[in-house]
């Protein structure tokens, strides 16, 4: 089936079932509000496709995009409905954006390497930013060197993107280790204050030391996020051993005891190597 007409299905069906909808859905609840409603879904569905991606199941993979779609198509119809944008307003933004920070791919730019294409992105972002701001079109009241990032991300991307802003005016170290030096600060405070009862104190310098292990990541080139996954997916990995093996002897977890079960564990750990 041909691209438009696909589009143009997707968009009547979810207009019927906008129409029909009942109006805790509808954007009548007040400005803005069914935007607010929708977006803990947009976030769900757009976690869901993380997740098939993942496991690497393509099937799922194609039924995730769509959900995913159709909280794109969902978003667009709300703003219509405020007279401010339709879908076809959304491609077009998303087409001109692809266009012009990529003159090296659609203009007369060539031969660029990779670290000036991505100097090239960053001059271009900038200037479309000073652009917005110069013209009312930026709504963020704050225009400092770390504004842009959204609020919404997941606190490790967050804080990667946050140092990476403050990285590209000088704030930052030039050393891994030194990084690693804060690290072990951190942690010293952490256990300061835990050995002073003040646990809300340990709590708010436990955020301090995962800023600073993000910030390692980093330099060592690691996405938080993703190192972050693997490291989840290897601990139910194993953790998945030892109750395969503590089933094998008749017993649970919960029947066993954390020196057995730590036992186990190296052993998981031992046969992956």
């Amino acid at each position: 089936m041909g691209g438009e007409w696909i589009l143009r299905a997707i968009l009547a069906v979810c207009l019927k079932l906008w129409q029909r909808c009942g109006p805790r859905d509808r954007v009548s609840l007040g400005p803005g509000t069914g935007f607010f409603l929708h977006c803990p879904y947009t976030l769900e569905e757009a976690y869901e496709v993380a997740d098939a991606i993942a496991r690497g199941d393509l099937a799922n993979l194609r039924d995730e995009l769509g959900d995913l779609l159709l909280q794109v198509v969902f978003h667009a119809r709300m703003a219509q409905e405020q007279s401010a944008f339709e879908f076809g307003d959304v491609v077009q933004a998303i087409t001109e954006k692809l266009i012009r920070r990529h003159p090296h791919v659609f203009g007369d730019v060539r031969g660029l390497s990779t670290g000036a294409v991505n100097a090239q992105w960053d001059r271009i972002k900038d200037e479309e930013k000073a652009r917005k701001a110069s013209t009312g079109a930026d709504n963020s009241s704050d225009q400092g060197a770390l504004s842009g990032v959204p609020i919404g991300l997941p606190a490790l991307t967050r804080a990667l993107k946050l140092q990476q802003k403050a990285g590209k005016v000088g704030f930052d170290w030039n050393d891994p280790l030194a990084v690693l030096a804060k690290i072990r600060e951190e942690a010293d405070e952490i256990e300061a204050a835990i050995k002073l009862g003040q646990s809300s104190d340990a709590a708010a310098e436990v955020g301090d030391l995962l800023f600073a292990v993000v910030n390692l990541g980093r330099h060592l080139d690691a996405d938080p996020e993703a190192v972050l996954r693997g490291t989840n997916q290897k601990f139910m990995r194993r953790f998945a051993f030892i109750e395969r093996a503590l089933s094998a002897r008749g017993r649970t977890p919960e029947q066993s005891t954390l020196a057995e079960m730590d036992a186990l564990w190296n052993e998981a750990k031992a046969a992956e190597k």
